[in-house]
C-alpha cells in the first residue's frame, strides 16, 4: 500500500524556504503567469478535438503589428530554426555553445538562444552569449513590450471577446525577438514550441538554416496521433532556399518530411552521428548515447551558418571550436548527475515514450545501478515521477520494463516517490514554475498521485521490500529521499555487509525536474 503524507503529517519533512525573488522579477512574473490558458480552456479545446490553430500565424502576425514589428524585420537575426519531438532544446543548446566559441576571434557576434520550457527560472528561455537574461534585463524587455501592447490597445481596442494580449509562448517568442534585436545579436538559435507550420516561432521567414531532431508521439491533441501527422506539422519550418537537415527517422516520418521538402525544391539532408562522436573521441558535456545524434546535427546546423556567414569550415573532422563547444555545454535538468554526501541524485526530464526510454537507458548504463553488492544489501534505489498533464501510466510500465530488463533487477527500486509539481510545502510554486493550466483541486487531493502509485503497483508488481509513496510537495518528497538515505547509513555504520551510495532517479515532467533542482539548489541538505 501507498504511504500517504499530508501537509499535517509532512512537517517533519519541511526544510526553510527558499529565499524570495526581488520585486523587479516578482512584478512582471505575475503579469506573465496571468497569459496562461487556464486548466478549463485546455480540457475544453482537447474535448472539441480542433487541434492546432491554423489562424494561429496570422494572429500571431496581428500580435506582432501591436507591439510594432512585422515578420521581416527579424530577418536580420539569422536564425537557425529547429523543431522536432525530443533533444531540440539539447540540439539548440550543442549549436548555441559551438557558436560562442567562435566569438572570440570575431566569426560571430552575440548569440541569442530562446528555447521552452525553462526548468527554475523564466529567465532561462531567453539568453544571449549563454548567459540567461538579467533580472534587470528580463523585466525592462518584458515591460517594453507589455507596454507598447497596452498602448496599441488605448489606440484600437481589440473586441471584448477578443484576447487582449497574447498567451504566455507566443508573448514570450515576441519578446525574445525583440531581445535580439535590441541586442543585435548575430546569430539566433530559436526552437519551436509545439509543432511548426502553426508554431509561434514560424513567423521566421528567412531563418540560415532549419533542423528537425527525432520524431516521435507527442503533443497528439493538436498535431496527430500518427508520425506521418506529426511530421506534416514539424516540417512547416522548412522555408524555400534554405537547407533543412534532420536526425534519421522512421520511415513513415521521412516519406512526409521529404515530400515537404520537394515541395520546397529542396533535398533533406539526413544526419547520422558523426564518426568522431560515436566513437568518444569527442567529448560531449550533455550525458546519454542518445545526445551524440543531437550532438551530430547540431554540428550540421552550426557548420551551414558559418559556411554561411563565408567561414570555410569542415567538418569531416571536427575544427578545435566545435569540439570545444560540444564538450562545454551545460543544460540542466538533461541526464544530469548531482551528487551529495550520501546520496546521488540523477536527474532527467522525460515526458514522451520516446524520452523516458532514453531516460531509462541512460539510467541503467549507469555503474551505481549494476552493482550486485550494493543492490543486494538493499542499498536504496529511489524513483522519483511525476506526470501531471499527460497520461503518466504507459511512461512507467515503458521505464519498468526497461530498467529492469537492462539491470536484470525484478525490483529496480526499493522505493517509488511520486508528488505534485508543488514546489515547496510553505509557499507553494516558485513564481517561474507556477502553472495555471492544471486543475487545482486535482492537484491538492492528489488523484494523478494515486493514479501512478497504482499504476507502478500494477506494473512492477510491488512486492513488501518495496515502498511506495506519496507526498503533495517536491521539497517533502526530496526530504524523504534524504530520510530514506540518513536511514540507510546509520543502519550501514552497524553494519558493514550494508555497502553503496543510495540513488535517486528524477525522471517526468520538466516541471516536476525545475522544482527538484531548485530545491536542492536552494536549501542545503
Amino acid at each position: 500500500m501507498a504511504a500517504f503524507f499530508t501537509n499535517e503529517e509532512a512537517k517533519g519533512l519541511e526544510t526553510s524556504l527558499h529565499p524570495r525573488l526581488c520585486n523587479k522579477i516578482i512584478q512582471p512574473l505575475e503579469a506573465l503567469n496571468s497569459l496562461q490558458s487556464n486548466a478549463s480552456a485546455i480540457e475544453a479545446i482537447r474535448r472539441s478535438g480542433r487541434g492546432m490553430n491554423k489562424q494561429a500565424i496570422p494572429e500571431m502576425l496581428e500580435w506582432l503589428r501591436r507591439a510594432g514589428y512585422r515578420a521581416e524585420d527579424f530577418d536580420t537575426l539569422n536564425a537557425i530554426h529547429i523543431a522536432g519531438t525530443k533533444g531540440k532544446g539539447s540540439t539548440a543548446a550543442f549549436v548555441s555553445s559551438i557558436l560562442n566559441k567562435y566569438r572570440s576571434d570575431g566569426t560571430v557576434g552575440k548569440v541569442g538562444l530562446y528555447t521552452s520550457p525553462h526548468l527554475r527560472f523564466v529567465r532561462e528561455r531567453i539568453q544571449i552569449n549563454g548567459q540567461p537574461l538579467s533580472e534587470e534585463a528580463f523585466a525592462e524587455s518584458f515591460f517594453e513590450i507589455w507596454d507598447q501592447l497596452e498602448d496599441a490597445q488605448r489606440k484600437e481596442p481589440v473586441a471584448q471577446n477578443t484576447a487582449q494580449k497574447p498567451l504566455y509562448f507566443r508573448f514570450l517568442t515576441i519578446m525574445a525577438l525583440h531581445t535580439f534585436l535590441k541586442e543585435r545579436v548575430d546569430a539566433s538559435v530559436v526552437e519551436c514550441g509545439v509543432g511548426g507550420e502553426y508554431d509561434s516561432t514560424n513567423i521566421l521567414q528567412k531563418p540560415i538554416v532549419t533542423g528537425i531532431t527525432s520524431l516521435g508521439i507527442d503533443h497528439v491533441g493538436m498535431l496527430g496521433s500518427t508520425l506521418a501527422e506529426i511530421a506534416w506539422h514539424k516540417a512547416g519550418i522548412i522555408k524555400p532556399g534554405i537547407p533543412i537537415f534532420t536526425a534519421p527517422q522512421p520511415q513513415e516520418a521521412m516519406q512526409v518530411l521529404s515530400a515537404r521538402a520537394k515541395e520546397k525544391d529542396l533535398t533533406l539532408k539526413i544526419v547520422d552521428v558523426h564518426p568522431e562522436i560515436a566513437s568518444n573521441k569527442v567529448t560531449l558535456g550533455l550525458n546519454g548515447d542518445f545526445q551524440k545524434l543531437n550532438a551530430s546535427l547540431a554540428v550540421e546546423l552550426a557548420a551551414s551558418y558559418l559556411r554561411h556567414g563565408g567561414k570555410v569550415v569542415e567538418t569531416i573532422s571536427l575544427p578545435d571550436k566545435f569540439r570545444q563547444g560540444l564538450k562545454e555545454v551545460r543544460w540542466p535538468g538533461r541526464c544530469e548527475i548531482r551528487k551529495e554526501k550520501n546520496l546521488t541524485w540523477c536527474i532527467d526530464g522525460a515526458h514522451t515514450a520516446e524520452s523516458i526510454e532514453a531516460t531509462s537507458r541512460w539510467y541503467s548504463s549507469l555503474e551505481e545501478c549494476k552493482d550486485d553488492v550494493a543492490v543486494a544489501a538493499g542499498c536504496p534505489r529511489i524513483l522519483l515521477f511525476n506526470q501531471q498533464t499527460r497520461a503518466g501510466s504507459p511512461l512507467l510500465q515503458k521505464l519498468y520494463q526497461i530498467v529492469s530488463h537492462a539491470t536484470g533487477y525484478d525490483q529496480p527500486f526499493t522505493h517509488a516517490i511520486f508528488c505534485t509539481n508543488v514546489t515547496y510545502t510553505s509557499s507553494g510554486y516558485r513564481p517561474d514554475l507556477v502553472s495555471i493550466n492544471v486543475d487545482e483541486s486535482i492537484v491538492k487531493n492528489l488523484h494523478v498521485q494515486r493514479e501512478l502509485a497504482a499504476a507502478w503497483e500494477q506494473v512492477s508488481g510491488v512486492s513488501d521490500s518495496t515502498r511506495v509513496i506519496i507526498t503533495p510537495t517536491i521539497e517533502q518528497a526530496i526530504k524523504a529521499c534524504r530520510k530514506i538515505s540518513s536511514e540507510w547509513q546509520r543502519q550501514a555504520r552497524e553494519s558493514p555487509s550494508m555497502q553503496g551510495i543510495p540513488m535517486v532517479l528524477a525522471t517526468g515532467s520538466i516541471h516536476l525536474i525545475g522544482g527538484v533542482i531548485d530545491v536542492l539548489e536552494g536549501v542545503s541538505p
